[in-house]
């Protein structure tokens, strides 16, 4: 990875930059319950990543979401923003490693499958708002990851910045995927939950245990690069 080249970051939020994906976990099997369906808990949170439109297919019949689906989500979504938001804590380093980037010139833009309330909320905790220069949320695209919408439309936040000066980081292989299916590659951590096999399976170029062992390492490669 050339530090050197890339002129642009596209952060991923939830397993990436704040501990949430367990309780994702607990608000949608919550929600399925609430609705007469159980599922285990090892296939809830494999497909923990997905935005709602990509996740509730891969448990809901097209009958059953046509039936309940809508009201399902939206069970969900209050659910997790009223008990579970709350819980939600910042990986240790990540306004550091933002302030990092940014003293390097680079530029940074948020991109998540979730709701746009709920990315807002985030920037917030992570006090982050004036070290980025945007965010996507699922809201903002047709379709959630894997699909590529929302790094589609990062990209554009970013203006003139090509895929190949852009590499997005994430901690699913949906991000993963969704980044190569825009042009993208990208840097994964393993602190949302994934095995590290999973993610270099899926294209990662680099992997990390989380933020701050990205940042101990950004100086490293910034003069690695630089030296070649």
């Amino acid at each position: 990875m050339r530090l050197s080249s890339v002129f642009a970051f596209v952060f991923d939020i939830d397993g990436t930059l704040v501990d949430s994906n367990e309780l994702h976990v607990d608000s949608w099997d919550r929600a399925f319950q609430r609705f007469g369906k159980q599922f285990p808990r090892d296939q809830l949170r494999a497909q923990i990543g997905k935005g709602s439109d990509q996740y509730l297919p891969e448990f809901l019949t097209p009958e059953e979401i046509k039936r309940f689906g809508k009201e399902l989500d939206e069970y969900r979504s209050e659910l997790f923003r009223k008990e579970y938001l709350p819980k939600v804590r910042s990986f240790a380093k990540v306004h550091e490693l933002f302030q990092r980037i940014h003293d390097d010139n680079k530029r940074v833009v948020l991109a998540s499958s979730g709701k746009k309330a709920d990315t807002k909320y985030y920037i917030d905790l992570l006090k982050v708002g004036n070290l980025i220069d945007g965010y996507v949320s699922g809201d903002d695209a047709d379709s959630s990851k894997p699909a590529p919408d929302v790094f589609g439309a990062s990209l554009e936040k970013l203006g003139k910045i090509s895929p190949a000066n852009a590499v997005t980081v994430g901690d699913t292989r949906f991000d993963i995927e969704a980044a190569k299916n825009a042009g993208l590659k990208t840097i994964a951590f393993l602190c949302g939950g994934t095995p590290e096999s999973v993610l270099r399976e899926a294209g990662a170029i680099a992997i990390y245990r989380n933020p701050a062992d990205f940042l101990a390492h950004y100086d490293e490669l910034v003069a690695s690069t630089a030296e070649r």
